[in-house]
This record gives structure tokens, C-alpha cells and sequence, in this order.
């Protein structure tokens, strides 16, 4: 009997310790709670109402009917309009849209070629015959919104034909731009840089305070002349270098090993990839604040780690999640930097117009190095 006493005793002892943990035991019950909630409402990987743009080179109701006619798919969804092709195709180089419907001047001829009612053409050659409605310039780096847009291929005009259409005859021609042959690994390396950083950093400097005050080290930190701000600086600045090292080895072993290009600059990659490491770092420099203990400061990491991979675009499309996951996906660093290796590293964009993300990047490292300083000071007194 002694032997289920003594397993009892120690049963009683952690129901204490657990209760008196809040954190744990609030981990306990989040934890399950925001996958549940992200893998049911946010994960979507029917993609719905893509922002794409519009060349619109023909002007007339006809084409006005056509883009009408898409958009009642709800597959994409038009947010502007460009006057040429060019302006259209770096429209999607900064992901503004990611998609472009370019509807040619003879749009109205293609269509009679299709059977549509009421309009005379003169005989058309084989060639003219052959020719799609019009055409899509795609984002090709994301498989999943590129295989929403290719579903739209073979479209059916029945509010506009008199007749079948010939089905061997596609109506829109699809150009994929960046990833033609949509591997997923062109998609995936990139966004691996910034989901591995988000874990590593965070965990190396969430448990930075934790781990001084564990050891017994923070009394001496408090007497010496060291400033607030000073320790948090001194104790990001080693984990920069980890980080680069990570970056180079991830995109060396992509291009090698996988063929994933580079295509933009190394400086900009360097730039972008600083600026994120640095706020990662601050990110877990106020969780270090915020916990009491090493497992506490663990637990919290996981509990960001998890929406920065599920929310972010890594997986799967920002456009697919509902406003709600996409206002939660936009305060996480994780999104704003996949944004930008991703144009960078596939698309070569010019980071000055990606300044948003870039500036976002920028407040939320200030913000959070002031309340990580703010903290500990507090906490000293």
C-alpha cells in the first residue's frame, strides 16, 4: 500500500505545481486550442478570390462582359487595372496582384472564332483559329495560386457563345513567370530561411534572461554599470552571425542541391535577412522577460512558431485564409520576411518597393529591443 501512497503523493505534487504554474497551464490549453483553430478556419487550400490585375487592350462591353464573367468564378478577384503589359508584370514582381488577365485588341474576333452570337468575321487561317480568348500572366513561384489560375484554362463562355466552344482550343493561354515548370521545392527553400529563423532565433534569446536568472547570474548583471539596453544588445549581436550562417548554408544547399535560383541581389538579401534575424531576436528577447523559466520560455516559442508556419505563406496561400488569419498572419515577422526573400531571392525585385514590409520589420525591432529594456529595468526594481 505504501507504493500507491507514495505515487499518489507525487501525483498530488505536480496537480499543485501545474496549478500554480499559469503559463503551463495556460499552454496546456492554447496550445491545442490555436491549432485547432488555425487548421479549421485559416488553412485553406481551396485558394478563392486571388487579387489579380487587368490589361484591358480591347475597350469594349465585349471585354467588359468577359472580365465580369471570370470574376463570377470567385476564383480571382480584380483589384486593378495597367495600361501595358510591362507595368502589369511588375505589378506581380511586388505581389501586388498575382495574376494579370491580358485581354487582346481582337478580343471580339477570337470570340466569333469561338461561336459567339451575332458577329460577322471575315475567314480566319489556322493559326488565328487556334488562338486562346486571352491570356494569363501568373505568379509562378506559388504552386497553389498558379494551379488556381491554370483551372481556369478551359473556362466555358456559355453567356457569351451561341455554340460549344472547340475544346481543343483553350480559352485562356497561361503563362507561369518565375517558377514555369511549378516545382514546389523554387517555392518552398526560400521560405524555409524564414521559418527556420524564426525558430532558432527565438529560441536561442527567449530563454536569455531565463537562463541568467537560473544560474544565478542576474545579481551580477545588475551590478555592473551595464544599461538596460546594453545587455539586450550584447545579447543579440552573437546570434547574428548564427543566423547568416544559416541563411548561406539554406540557399547554397537550395541552389546546388535542388537548383532553386537567386535571381536578386546578394546585398538586398542581406538586408532583408538582418533586419529579420534582428527582429526575431528581439522577438525572443521579450519572451525571456515574460517567462519565469526555461520550459515557460519553451512553451511560448512554440506558441509563436506555430502561426509564423501556418500563417505566413510558407504552407499555404495568404490569400486562402480568412481577414481574420490575415490580420494575425500581418503582426508576425515571419510574413513580412517571406514576402521579401521571396521577391528578392525568385522575383528580383527592388526591395524599395517592398518598403512596407521593410519598415514594418524596422518599427517592430525598435519597439521590441525599448520593451525588452523597459521590462528588465522594471524588473530590477
Amino acid at each position: 500500500m505504501n507504493f500507491y501512497y507514495r505515487i499518489q503523493a507525487i501525483f498530488y505534487k505536480e496537480l499543485m505545481q501545474l496549478k500554480r504554474d499559469r503559463m503551463t497551464f495556460g499552454m496546456v490549453v492554447m496550445i491545442p486550442l490555436i491549432q485547432l483553430l488555425l487548421f479549421g478556419f485559416a488553412i485553406n487550400t481551396n485558394v478563392r478570390y486571388i487579387p489579380v490585375g487587368l490589361v484591358d487592350q480591347s475597350q469594349t462591353a465585349l471585354s467588359r462582359i468577359l472580365v465580369q464573367t471570370v470574376s463570377a468564378t470567385q476564383v480571382v478577384s480584380f483589384k486593378s487595372q495597367y495600361a501595358t503589359v510591362p507595368e502589369a508584370e511588375q505589378a506581380i514582381a511586388r505581389q501586388e496582384v498575382r495574376a494579370v488577365l491580358i485581354i487582346p485588341e481582337d478580343v471580339s474576333q477570337r470570340l466569333v472564332r469561338h461561336g459567339t452570337v451575332g458577329l460577322a468575321t471575315p475567314p480566319a487561317t489556322d493559326e488565328e483559329t487556334s488562338r486562346p480568348i486571352a491570356q494569363w500572366l501568373t505568379d509562378g513561384s506559388d504552386t497553389m495560386v498558379a494551379s488556381s489560375i491554370k483551372s481556369l484554362r478551359n473556362m466555358p463562355l456559355a453567356e457569351l457563345l451561341s455554340k460549344p466552344a472547340n475544346r481543343s482550343i483553350p480559352t485562356f493561354e497561361v503563362t507561369l513567370l518565375y517558377n514555369p515548370e511549378q516545382r514546389t521545392v523554387v517555392n518552398i527553400v526560400p521560405g524555409l530561411v524564414a521559418v527556420i529563423l524564426t525558430m532558432t532565433m527565438i529560441m536561442f534569446t527567449s530563454a536569455a534572461i531565463v537562463r541568467e536568472r537560473e544560474h544565478g547570474n542576474l545579481e551580477l548583471l545588475i551590478n555592473t554599470p551595464l544599461k538596460s539596453i546594453e545587455l539586450m544588445l550584447g545579447k543579440i549581436i552573437p546570434y547574428i552571425f548564427i543566423g547568416l550562417i544559416q541563411v548561406s548554408l539554406i540557399l547554397c544547399l537550395g541552389y546546388f542541391i535542388f537548383h532553386v535560383p537567386l535571381n536578386g541581389s546578394l546585398a538586398a538579401l542581406a538586408a532583408i535577412t538582418l533586419l529579420f534575424i534582428a527582429a526575431s531576436l528581439v522577438l525572443g528577447l521579450v519572451i525571456s522577460t515574460i517567462a519565469k523559466s526555461q520550459l515557460q520560455s519553451m512553451q511560448m516559442t512554440v506558441f509563436v512558431l506555430l502561426p509564423s508556419i501556418l500563417l505566413s505563406g510558407f504552407m499555404f496561400p495568404y490569400e486562402g485564409m480568412p481577414k481574420v488569419a490575415q490580420s494575425i498572419a500581418e503582426a508576425l515577422p515571419a510574413t513580412h520576411f517571406m514576402r521579401l526573400i521571396r521577391g528578392v531571392v525568385l522575383r528580383d525585385v527592388d526591395i524599395s518597393s517592398m518598403s512596407f514590409d521593410l519598415i514594418w520589420l524596422a518599427v517592430f525591432t525598435v519597439l521590441g529591443l525599448m520593451v525588452a529594456a523597459f521590462r528588465f529595468k522594471k524588473r530590477l526594481d
